[in-house]
């Protein structure tokens, strides 16, 4: 699928009185959610666009049933190209917001870029959700696997080749691991998830993974493949694979844990918004910013450290104010306690914090048209 098309957007201050329903893609639409009520007094209408992350394509499936019958007139388009190819695209002025697994960048320019795009005022950056990224595998009888930092860095650098290395079965002595060679499976475009999780691996072992933190795979090593789906596809379909991505497209994948402290930890809700809550925010950003640099090395008990925290970008203002009135909706619906549990039902990540829910609240409501 390329293209996730949301039909509708409730006007912030419609929100509180509104009951949305809440419903699963697919055939799980015409089940909406207890307590939801059906009907729209929106007065809404119109066309959004947005592109960027395809991790987030799950959560925009779950809010894109929250919305369809609030606001039947309106249209909302999102394009999971990539964080990096939406934060392009926003920056260019070719959507209204971008949904990315990174923040801006100030050294590549998108800071700059994204404040001449929005009328000389600093981007909004608000998480709209934190997600852990599992590193996925195929491997014929092996149902558990753990792993510690310096065996993940030397596996996607290229160092470990073969499952049954001894770094590999010191950490899983019990499992049948095969002298057979590592296929691990990176993503070929820009992406948000390779920066976070390039970013992990240079905390877990600067000394094996000497290429920084970056959105585009950096070395020719091992299969490339396009968007989470691509990537979950090729490890699927290739025996002795090992990949990453977004926890909420497993599927039936094998799934490892990673050393953190003493302990072994997998893949979940819980996991990751312990990073997030121990994670401080990135220096020099303006006010309207809620970038978060996360503590990829903590030893905090429970924390899974493999994690990205999703943002929406937007501007302050925009030039008319009808998409002023729907970037400020949808916005507002996204960090509702209603658009933070459909996330989690359906890609598993875990909701913001009240706290953070009340911050972002409060950049957004600032959002009006230029004047």
């Amino acid at each position: 699928m390329n293209t996730t098309s949301i039909r509708r957007l409730a006007a912030p201050a419609a929100l509180l009185a509104l009951g949305l329903s809440l419903t699963a893609c697919g055939a799980a639409n015409e089940q909406p959610a207890a307590g939801a009520e059906g009907g729209s007094d929106s007065s809404l209408s119109g066309t959004l666009n947005g592109a960027g992350s395809s991790a987030q394509e799950a959560a925009q499936g779950a809010w894109q049933a929250g919305f369809q019958q609030a606001n039947p007139d309106v249209t909302v388009n999102y394009d999971p190209v990539g964080s990096g190819g939406g934060r392009e695209q926003f920056i260019a002025g070719g959507t209204a917001f971008a949904g990315s697994d990174a923040y801006l960048s100030e050294e590549d320019g998108e800071v700059k870029g994204a404040q001449d795009r929005c009328n000389g005022e600093p981007a909004i950056e608000i998480p709209d959700y934190v997600s852990p990224i599992a590193l996925i595998y195929n491997l014929d009888g092996v149902d558990e696997l753990k792993l510690d930092p310096a065996t993940v860095a030397g596996i996607f650098a290229g160092d470990i080749t073969k499952w049954n290395d001894p770094a590999i079965t010191a950490t899983n002595p019990d499992a049948d691991l095969p002298d057979a060679a590592i296929n691990p499976v990176h993503r070929a475009d820009d992406s948000g998830t390779t920066d976070n999780f390039t970013s992990y691996l240079s905390a877990a072992d600067p000394d094996v993974w000497t290429y920084g933190e970056v959105g585009e795979w950096p070395i020719k090593s091992g299969e490339a493949a396009n968007g989470t789906s691509g990537v979950v596809s090729a490890v699927q379909n290739g025996s002795n694979s090992i990949g990453y991505a977004d926890a909420s497209q497993a599927g039936d994948l094998g799934v490892a844990e990673v050393k953190v402290g003493d302990e072994y930890v997998g893949p979940s809700a819980e996991a990751a918004a312990k990073v997030l809550e121990i994670s401080p925010r990135v220096e020099g950003r303006s006010d309207v910013s809620m970038a978060v640099d996360l503590d990829r090395n903590t030893t905090e008990s429970g924390a899974y450290p493999i994690v990205l925290t999703s943002y929406l970008i937007a501007c302050q203002t925009y030039d008319d104010q009808q998409t002023a009135d729907l970037v400020k909706g949808y916005l507002t619906y996204v960090v509702s306690d209603e658009g933070q549990q459909a996330a989690a039902d359906t890609a598993g990540s875990a909701p913001l914090s009240d706290s953070l829910q009340e911050e972002a609240q409060g950049i957004i409501d600032g959002i009006s048209a230029k004047s």
